[in-house]
């Protein structure tokens, strides 16, 4: 852990075994500096150092019981009875084998887990005793471990008091160095932040998380892309903050939107064929190109889309899409009766809501 990362965390957790060693390291040096008076005999230094630490402990006691230091507590859990705190920006699901490997390797290597994760307690939950706040790789890691030849192996985690916001800067912290939370994982972590933790106040939250405003801004601006501009790139991991900035922004303009968002849903059909028959992914650079050139060279085509009836006739043609609204032309010969043609208006309309471009925008 970085020095900087480490510090953070004690002043979060205000570990007292530090301040204990650290008091109990000055009395012995205070002890050991100070003469002997003349004509006595110098005491063993074990005993002396053994009323040390006695001293040292007896005021670390005190300062738990005054409320001055906060106890901090680690324990053996079942990873089972323990749940991943929402707020955490890394994606469980997306955790895997391949992506664990090196921290499993390890915990093998080394016995069992060394570095504790941190952990909160939870009431109303009958199936959870603890949530994870910090370690998420671990308790995905010790979990798999148990269903993979080693039912024994223990979660280790220190137990915290910790409110939402405390705990939210926690993870994040621990987050930052991380190369597997991708940057739109973390922009929506941010995004979902900044109104549960801090009233939607941007400056106020840079300030607590010591990050530059500039640079947080556009981390909640990627935070905005759709769903089905996300799903035009191979993984969410490829939507980096840089080049997805400006895509982001473009989507202000609601017909270039439109168009972008055309562009993605065909990239994304590609995508997924090209994952169904096993060929290589189109590259995320590729992606923001196309999506980016998408309203200039569907600038001058008609914003249509027709759907067949069972028939291969044209049914319900979506003419234009637009913020005063949707308008659709329904055609005559289809072979459909109304209700056939009404089931056509709804597919066409939640296929529109799907895509951004809905009358609810």
């Amino acid at each position: 852990m970085a020095r900087k990362q480490s510090d953070y965390l004690a002043a979060l957790l205000a570990d007292e075994e530090a301040i204990e060693k650290k008091s109990e390291s000055a009395e012995a040096l205070m002890i050991d500096e100070a003469p002997a008076p003349v004509g006595t005999a110098t005491p063993a230094r074990s005993e002396r150092l053994r009323g040390t630490t006695l001293l040292g402990r007896e005021s670390a006691l005190a300062r738990v019981a005054s409320g001055e230091v906060r106890q901090v507590t680690q324990l053996l859990l079942d990873p089972a009875r323990v749940r991943v705190w929402k707020g955490n920006a890394r994606s469980y699901e997306h955790l895997s084998e391949e992506s664990c490997a090196e921290l499993i390797d390890s915990i093998i290597a080394e016995g069992g887990q060394k570095v504790p994760a941190v952990v909160r307690r939870i009431e109303g939950d009958p199936d959870h005793d603890y949530e994870v706040i910090a370690g998420t790789r671990r308790h995905w890691s010790i979990s798999w471990l148990r269903q993979h030849s080693y039912p024994d192996m223990q979660f280790v985690a220190q137990v915290a008091q910790l409110d939402d916001e405390a705990a939210f800067r926690l993870a994040d912290l621990e987050n930052r160095a991380r190369k597997d939370v991708s940057d739109l994982e973390r922009a929506r972590n941010y995004a979902q932040a900044l109104h549960d933790h801090y009233g939607s106040h941007m400056t106020r939250m840079a300030e607590r998380l010591k990050l530059s405003k500039g640079w947080l801004s556009k981390m909640l601006k990627v935070a905005t892309l759709p769903d089905v501009v996300v799903a035009a790139f191979a993984s969410p991991a490829d939507v980096q903050l840089k080049p997805a900035y400006p895509l982001a922004q473009a989507l202000d303009d609601r017909i270039a939107a439109a168009a972008i968002l055309r562009e993605a849903k065909v990239l994304g059909r590609l995508q997924e064929d090209r994952r169904k028959a096993g060929d290589p992914a189109i590259p995320a650079t590729e992606v923001i190109n196309r999506l980016l050139a998408a309203p200039q060279s569907g600038k001058d085509a008609p914003e249509q889309e027709v759907y067949q009836s069972p028939f291969g006739r044209p049914a319900v043609t979506v003419r234009s899409v637009n913020r005063q609204g949707v308008t659709l032309r329904l055609h005559s010969g289809s072979g459909l009766g109304l209700e056939g043609l009404l089931d056509i208006v709804l597919d066409a309309l939640v296929k529109l809501e799907a895509e951004g471009r809905g009358i609810s925008r």
